[in-house]
């Protein structure tokens, strides 16, 4: 089977997850943890949209592969919402206003512009980390070293040193850290010439797992890998999803099932994002796999919108998503 077409089965499965993800939106009642998205930098990038969503008390998502049909979600409805992004600074302000339990995950490595071409100063996002621990507590905070890879100038020993600098200036601030490799998606692919990776093998492995379990245990923290094949177990790392049933419940008091649409083992959740739509334009990503597209999609972006990219029309069948 040649790569083309390993990634193209790749995305028909994604597709078909995310049509699983909303069919399920439809069909269960107790799905009601946003994810904040997965999809997109919603934080980064639409902050403003999120909180006039919020203020005005419900968010619509429109379905990727049947654009008439609209889930809407009340947060009336919404028992916790999973921040995912790279900037937190555009809703620190906003924070204190969100009266539902919240979750950070914030991406943090140690790249420059030639891997991540528009992603603030790293000095930035760790002064934002510090203020979101201390508004939400050290315990719904995370940040995600996430992906890993190897190259020329990202070498191993600069991940171990880059990581231990993190977690030095980190220290007291969290206590969880989520560590992925990078995969062969077609953003992937299509920035080779860039990101001329090395293969991960044991031997890389093995110095990741010694050297990143030692320093987060000095730094008071726990690491962990986020749904990959590698198993770093025997070097210390916790075996969990990155959002658990354990950690649901502790923040909400109600019990969640595994997410239908995802092998990784965390809730359920409903992104309310949209894929090609992040500016940030990182080498890695996933979710910008067709980057023409992300700057037309912007310009359908209006903060006043139900809907993240464009509008309702006339025709929409929307389909009130409740607990």
């Amino acid at each position: 089977m040649t790569f083309s077409k390993t990634i193209d089965i790749f995305y028909l499965i994604l597709y078909i997850f995310e049509l699983l993800d909303f069919a399920s939106a439809i069909w269960y009642n107790f799905i009601m943890i946003l994810n904040v998205s997965g999809r997109t930098d919603i934080v980064a990038f639409y902050s403003k949209w999120f909180m006039n969503r919020y203020n005005e008390g419900y968010v619509d998502v429109r379905n990727p592969f049947y654009p008439k049909l609209v889930s809407r979600i009340y947060f009336d409805d919404v028992d916790l919402i999973v921040f995912c992004t790279k900037n937190p600074l555009p809703i620190l302000d906003n924070l204190e206003e969100i009266k539902i339990p919240i979750i950070f995950q914030v991406t943090l490595t140690s790249y420059g512009k030639d891997i991540e071409p528009n992603v603030i100063a790293k000095g930035k996002i760790i002064e934002a980390v510090k203020r979101i621990s201390k508004l939400i507590g050290v315990d719904n905070v995370y940040v995600r070293y996430d992906p890993i890879l190897i190259n020329d100038r990202y070498t191993v020993d600069f991940h171990v040193r880059a990581f231990e600098s993190l977690c030095n200036k980190l220290n007291g601030y969290i206590k969880h850290i989520i560590v992925s490799f990078v995969d062969d998606y077609k953003n992937v692919r299509n920035n080779m010439k860039v990101l001329n990776l090395y293969k991960i093998d044991d031997s890389i492995l093995k110095i990741i797992g010694e050297n990143f379990s030692m320093i987060a245990r000095e730094n008071g923290m726990s690491v962990q890998t986020c749904f990959e094949k590698n198993d770093l177990s025997s070097y210390g790392f916790i075996s969990s999803p990155c959002v658990s049933k354990e950690i649901a419940f502790m923040l909400t008091g109600k019990k969640f099932s595994k997410w239908k649409a995802r092998d990784c083992g965390c809730v359920e959740m409903a992104d309310i994002g949209v894929y090609n739509t992040c500016s940030h334009f990182c080498k890695y990503c996933y979710a910008n796999y067709d980057e023409k597209k992300v700057d037309a999609s912007i310009k359908n972006h209006d903060d006043a919108s139900s809907l993240l990219i464009g509008y309702l029309k006339d025709d929409d069948e929307i389909k009130i998503r409740k607990k």
